[in-house]
């Protein structure tokens, strides 16, 4: 799955190719009008596949930011202002075109569920594999009240006194640290794969309760992560998969991981032991994690 640093890379790429630019025509794909007409909501969510289609086309895009692992495109008509808020889910990727048979991988393009046809031209395509993804269009984020208990961005100033509040706290002190620190209401945009790395570098177990560590240890993880999570924004990201930024490259984070898939311990050489933590599957050295 995408996580911060992922959708930071389809965030800077999207905003040079989308801002000012108006949506001249949406198209959303068969897959997505049979699932509305079955009572389900695949990646469309709370709109049927026309009234998502009506309510884009004409829309000037005025912006395009991250907010933890959501991207926001802030979309104004002569009348109104609105969002159209996107998450990628296990395998969404944005792609800039200018037609379908641009998109290089077949996987991708044989996946393509939404089209923002640009006043330039140039299409807006998001494909999206596993259709796990989800595009919401709010007047603001309290039309969608998940997205206002999200934790401040790691990189603000009062990131680490919210997670240390968090973590300190009774619903959180008896939760293994893995899963706090996964938690995007503790920790914006960190998921499984950093997680996974800043224990390893911590040499901090995943399953030990974050009450069990001292709040000089969380400083330093929660420090740790932000390092992380930088470090793969200036690696364009990790690429396990299924993630591409908008012009369809991989990342190359994965080459610096210590931990995530690895199946022996890179500093004292112990077999990696894996368990679930969270519904994910964590991995760890036994012999250096405590």
């Amino acid at each position: 799955m995408p996580e911060l640093p992922e959708v930071e890379g389809v965030v800077r790429q999207i905003r040079p190719a989308a801002i000012g630019k108006k949506i001249q025509d949406v198209y959303v794909s068969e897959t997505i009008r049979v699932s509305k007409r079955n009572g389900k909501e695949a990646i469309i969510k709370r709109l049927e596949a026309d009234g998502f289609i009506e309510s884009l086309i004409g829309a000037q895009i005025i912006s395009v930011e991250r907010r933890s692992k959501y991207i926001y495109f802030t979309l104004k008509t002569a009348t109104d202002e609105f969002l159209l808020v996107n998450h990628l889910g296990m395998s969404g990727a944005w792609f800039y075109v200018d037609q379908l048979l641009a998109i290089t991988e077949e996987k991708f393009r044989r996946h393509v569920h939404v089209v923002l046809t640009l006043s330039d031209g140039n299409l807006l395509a998001y494909s999206d594999i596993r259709r796990f993804g989800e595009m919401r269009v709010l007047k603001d984020e309290a039309d969608y009240p998940p997205l206002l208990l999200m934790a401040p961005e790691p990189f603000e100033e009062n990131a680490l006194e919210h997670f240390l509040s968090m973590a300190e706290s009774p619903k959180y002190r008896g939760k293994p640290i893995k899963e706090v620190i996964m938690d995007g209401q503790v920790v914006s945009g960190c998921g499984n794969i950093y997680a996974t790395e800043a224990l390893y570098k911590m040499k901090v177990h995943p399953n030990r309760a974050a009450g069990r560590i001292s709040r000089l240890r969380k400083i330093e993880l929660f420090e740790t992560i932000v390092a992380i999570l930088l470090e793969s924004i200036e690696a364009g990201g990790s690429t396990i998969s299924d993630y591409r930024n908008v012009n369809g490259a991989s990342g190359s984070m994965q080459n610096r991981f210590g931990m995530y898939g690895k199946k022996q311990c890179a500093g004292c050489g112990s077999t990696t032991k894996t368990l679930k933590i969270g519904g994910r599957t964590s991995v760890y050295c036994p012999t250096c994690q405590k």
